[in-house]
Formats: C-alpha cells, structure tokens, sequence
C-alpha cells in the first residue's frame, strides 16, 4: 500500500512538471503545475469523500482512481492531483510571496513574454488543453507561461486574464504586449498576446486553428484562421499588475 504523505495546512513545491486534472477521475488535464511552482492540499466539501487517509491526507475515491484536490499557489488555480504523483512533491522551507510590480516595471518586461513566445513557436508542437508546460500549450497557458518568463503572473483562464487586465477601448490604442480576447457574447473562451502591425500570436486549436503556436491578424482580410476568430473579438487588455492570489478556493461552475 502507498504510504501518502500529505497533508492539509502544508506548501509544497513542484521538483517537476506536474499534471493537474479537472476530476477526480484524473482523465482531463487543466492545468499543469510546472517546476518549482507551490501548491495547497484541499479538503473538498462535495462528496464522495473518503476520511481516514494515511498519515493525514483525507483521499477521494471515485471508481479506480484516487486523487486529492489542490490549488496552485500562484494563481490560484484549482484541480485534482493523482496520488501517484506525490511522489514529485517536497514541502516547502518557504511559503510563496508574490512579488508586487508596478505598470512600469510591468511594461518594460513585455518584450521577454513576446519573445518567450516566438520562441516556443519555433519548437515542434502541438495544441493541448490545459497545457502550460511547453512545448504543448493552450491558449491561455501559452499567455500565463510567457508572462511567467517574465517574472508577471497572470490567471489561469481567458475569462479570468480578460477580467484581469484593464480594458483598451480602441485597436488603436494597442501595444505590443496586450492581450487580445475572443469568444461569445458572454465570455472570453480564446486569447492572444498582440505583436503589432495588427498581428498577435496564439496557440489555437487543431479544428478551429492551427494546432499550436501561430501567428494571425485582426482583420477580415486574413487567412481562414484569421477570419474565424476576427468574428469572434471580444476586446483588448492591457496588464498593469502582477497577478496577487487570494489564497481563496474557487472553483468555477
């Protein structure tokens, strides 16, 4: 029998990639917790939820899978964790603390998200839900990675970068380094980091997309590609701040 050996109340820290589920069936990615990046264990309120763990950690018990809900430190962000993959983690000797930047200090550091992207668009890859760990990313992971490069943390989503970022009212107005948002009338579903020269670069998907890392214009005079997520502009931000976490379990519904 595994021994685990977790527990609630303790930080620990990532010493490699990590795969974060979206269920306790550990089947979906939603995340991925990279090296070095800090996590929480939590006790999940909704059944089924089976007490008496070992050496402290409450499993949950779903068919043939065990796994226990965290949430990532940095942004928040929370998952399921396969017991199986304990073995990756170690407790921190410090708890993490977010650094706080100003919008200056902010804006002289985009040039290494932009970079960071037109790198990883040069390596082979491919788009993954849920990825953030290159060389696989979806959209909102490749954002979150790239600003990570720069030492700016942003949230884990579309919606939540969108609601994140202060609003810029006109295409105009747009500098590299802001963000570009698409979706539906409601919510943000896709995002890009803009270039200039009306371009921006993304990580779009394999149906609607280009499965990985490309680059696409804000016009009706593009490409197919182009044109299909023309039609679904939402709006453009601008990050002004380093993403501050709550230390608040939510979990989107």
């Amino acid at each position: 029998m595994v021994n685990y050996q977790l527990s609630d109340g303790v930080e620990y820290r990532a010493q490699s990639h990590i795969n974060i589920y979206d269920s306790p069936k550990c089947d979906r990615l939603a995340t991925q917790a990279a090296l070095g990046r800090h996590l929480l264990l939590f006790d999940p309120p909704q059944p089924p939820l089976v007490k008496g763990g070992r050496d402290g950690i409450d499993s949950l018990v779903q068919g043939d899978t065990t796994a226990v809900m965290v949430r990532l430190c940095e942004d928040d962000y929370p998952g399921w964790l396969d017991l199986r993959d304990i073995e990756l983690l170690e407790v921190t000797e410090t708890v993490y603390h977010p650094l706080v930047l100003s919008e200056a200090q902010i804006r002289d550091k985009l040039s290494i998200a932009i970079t960071f992207t037109r790198e990883a668009m040069q390596q082979s890859n491919y788009y993954l839900w849920g990825g953030t760990v290159g060389p696989n990313y979806d959209c909102s992971g490749l954002m979150q990675a790239a600003f990570v490069a720069a030492g700016i943390w942003l949230p884990r989503d579309a919606y939540q970068q969108e609601a994140f970022t202060t609003s810029i009212i006109s295409v105009s107005a747009l500098e590299p380094g802001d963000l570009v948002f698409f979706g539906t009338p409601e919510k943000a579903t896709h995002v890009g980091l803009y270039l200039g020269d009306n371009c921006y670069i993304h990580s779009s998907g394999k149906v609607q997309g280009r499965d990985g890392i490309g680059i696409d214009v804000l016009s009706d005079n593009g490409d197919a590609v182009s044109r299909a997520y023309y039609q679904q502009l939402r709006g453009y931000g601008k990050v002004v701040a380093s993403y501050q976490p709550s230390g608040q379990l939510t979990v989107d519904s």
